[in-house]
């Protein structure tokens, strides 16, 4: 049982949710961009909300199954063919053997997941199967998918004749928005007018960002004395300041550690909406209290209990 990679498209790799617990051993937490998607997905297939899946970039793969299983897409929306058949994002889908999935470009955003019922049989490196290129661990011999690459799955299954299993499509990304922040942990070390000049003006998304980070351009961040710290942990969506002055938003590949001062964090509901941005995206910090970043997260996750619930009748 097992998914053959007939076209990889320019970065598509295996992703869970993440190798956490590691970092004091300087290992990366990798995982996927887009959590929420990759829950969603997961939700629609059966598995756990942080079941591995293939993560891609802008462009889609193909792929061609051999055996009968069911998946979902989300995230953004690839315009999906099953055997030259279109087929909708954010639902279950039955798969048979012999079957051939092929994703195109994007319509907005720029990440796409591909879940599978069961999941896949990768070995687990420091309990996650997520790809960390540079280091070339997990997934697929630590490596982005490549043509021809064989990814076994862990068992085969059908959707039950007759189940609608949908959930609301959420891959209406734009190419202008406001994320909202919690300032800190280094905020003291920017002057008034830097603060300032870093919640009131928009930055716009350098072609450079990658799953490290979003480089953003834009009005240089003015600092007290300078931006270089003892170096400390970095959170996914920390906000660094460089000395080039310009923000950069550390992503899942991030370091684990770093020695630029961080301005602020963007809040966890609002990581996916910054994985899904494309070069020159335009981008607005909004502040927020931790009270209400803490809040939004608990909603979220009510909401992803209320679609397991919902689907599961």
């Amino acid at each position: 049982m097992k998914i053959k990679i007939l076209s990889s498209g320019p970065l598509s790799t295996l992703q869970d949710g993440g190798r956490k617990g590691y970092l004091s051993s300087g290992i990366p937490v990798n995982g996927v961009m887009d959590y929420n998607s990759m829950a969603i997905a997961n939700i629609l297939v059966g598995n756990k909300l942080d079941e591995g899946v293939i993560e891609t970039t802008f462009l889609g793969i193909t792929a061609k199954f051999d055996c009968d299983t069911v998946i979902a897409l989300t995230g953004a929306d690839c315009l999906a063919k099953i055997n030259g058949n279109s087929v909708e994002t954010y639902m279950a889908l039955s798969v048979k053997s012999g079957d051939i999935l092929t994703m195109g470009a994007a319509v907005s955003g720029m990440r796409s997941y591909i879940a599978v019922a069961g999941g896949f049989n990768i070995k687990k490196e420091m309990d996650s199967i997520s790809t960390d290129i540079r280091s070339q661990i997990g997934g697929i011999n630590g490596k982005k998918l490549s043509n021809n690459d064989e990814i076994p799955l862990v068992r085969s299954v059908r959707l039950i004749e007759g189940a609608v299993k949908k959930l609301p499509k959420q891959n209406d990304y734009k190419n202008q928005v406001e994320v909202r922040v919690v300032l800190g942990p280094q905020d003291e070390m920017f002057t008034k007018k830097g603060i300032c000049d870093f919640l009131s003006n928009e930055y716009i998304v350098s072609a450079k960002s990658d799953r490290m980070g979003v480089r953003l351009d834009g009005k240089e961040i003015e600092s007290v004395n300078g931006v270089d710290i003892i170096s400390d942990g970095i959170a996914f969506g920390s906000i660094q300041i460089p000395s080039s002055g310009t923000p950069i938003i550390m992503m899942a590949d991030r370091q684990t550690t770093g020695g630029y001062a961080k301005i602020a964090t963007v809040i966890s509901v609002d990581l996916p909406v910054v994985s899904q941005l494309r070069p020159n995206s335009k981008i607005k910090f909004v502040k927020v209290s931790e009270r209400k970043a803490v809040r939004l997260l608990k909603e979220r996750e009510k909401q992803l209990k209320n679609y397991i619930k919902k689907l599961n009748g």
